[in-house]
């Protein structure tokens, strides 16, 4: 039995992972007394006596807690941004490639990949790989997401009576275009310059779609839609990122992977105007289900172990 601790199991991410570790007969949830929870020496002793530490803490709390950690054979995964394009940490995104998944196995720390950043990775990166987009693209990317997203605070404020008649419509963030996405999605994508990224939170618990659009002129080499098909459908061969198409009636709804881990990516549009579309839930492949699919990989039980929406 692998002993698991999670640091901010109190969190939105980190309730969900405990709901779906819990039931486990492989894995032993360790936990620190309320008493204790935020005594530094306390929460030393564990994170150094556990297999895994899964951090599902703010950045700064996130740096702290591996500083913390001496003992070499403890494996950390991080939900949070801290290290996600960190010297010495490998990118929990392991459908990209073998050799990614590879690296994950053999690594002690892996940063799980951000809500948005999953879905922009997914589908650019291995377009870049491909040859198809150019590294010096200049791409641009929106994001619709669930207000769950927003973590206890804006989850309260959505949900309160008598709420901001702003919340009723959908509300686009990020406008300094300095999300802290913006770096793994460039870097884990191969790209030289971050995308214009425009996320926009709306009035549903949750769900997300991504969409990148391109004209056929920005692909290298005369390359058309059946070519981004080919090497998505060769990238993603596994149960969890698949390519269909989950739009209904022309409409592709924020929600239409709620409730599930699994991401679905399709490319829309024609081949003049191109829409590269990636639906999942945000606390699903976007956060704890990703953190799940992990801890599975790493510990070598079945990578689908406790994921919901997976056939």
């Amino acid at each position: 039995m692998h002993s698991i601790f999670i640091d901010g199991r109190n969190g939105t991410t980190g309730l969900r992972i405990v709901e779906r570790l819990s039931g486990r007969k492989d894995v032993e949830l360790l936990s620190l007394p309320e008493e204790r929870r935020k005594d530094p020496a306390a929460r030393k002793e564990i994170l150094n006596s556990c297999d895994v530490a899964l951090l599902c803490l703010p950045d700064a709390a996130a740096i702290e807690a591996v500083g913390m950690i001496e003992n070499p054979a403890v494996r950390v995964l991080d939900a949070s941004t801290a290290h996600r394009v960190a010297p010495g940490w490998v990118y929990g995104f392991p459908e990209l490639s073998s050799e990614q998944r590879s690296k994950i196995l053999s690594s002690k720390r892996i940063a799980v990949p951000g809500c948005h950043a999953s879905g922009f990775i997914a589908l650019v990166a291995p377009l870049v790989k491909a040859g198809i987009v150019p590294r010096d693209a200049l791409l641009s990317c929106h994001s619709i997401t669930g207000y769950s997203g927003g973590g206890k605070k804006m989850i309260a404020e959505y949900e309160a009576e008598g709420r901001n008649v702003e919340l009723d419509s959908p509300r686009q963030y990020g406008l300094t275009q300095s999300h802290k996405h913006l770096p793994e999605m460039r870097k884990v994508s191969g790209l030289d310059v971050a995308p214009i990224f425009c996320p926009i939170v709306s009035d549903f618990y949750s769900g997300m779609v991504v969409t990148v659009p391109l004209f056929p002129q920005q692909l290298a080499g005369g390359a058309k839609v059946s070519d981004i098909e080919a090497v998505y459908r060769e990238t993603y061969a596994g149960p969890i990122v698949v390519c269909d198409d989950v739009s209904s009636g022309g409409f592709l709804a924020g929600n239409a992977a709620a409730g599930t881990d699994r991401m679905h990516i399709c490319v829309q549009g024609n081949e003049e105007r191109i829409l590269l579309t990636a639906a999942y839930d945000n606390l699903g492949k976007g956060a704890s289900g990703a953190a799940v699919q992990l801890l599975n990989l790493i510990l070598g039980a079945d990578e689908t172990e406790g994921l919901e929406g997976i056939e």
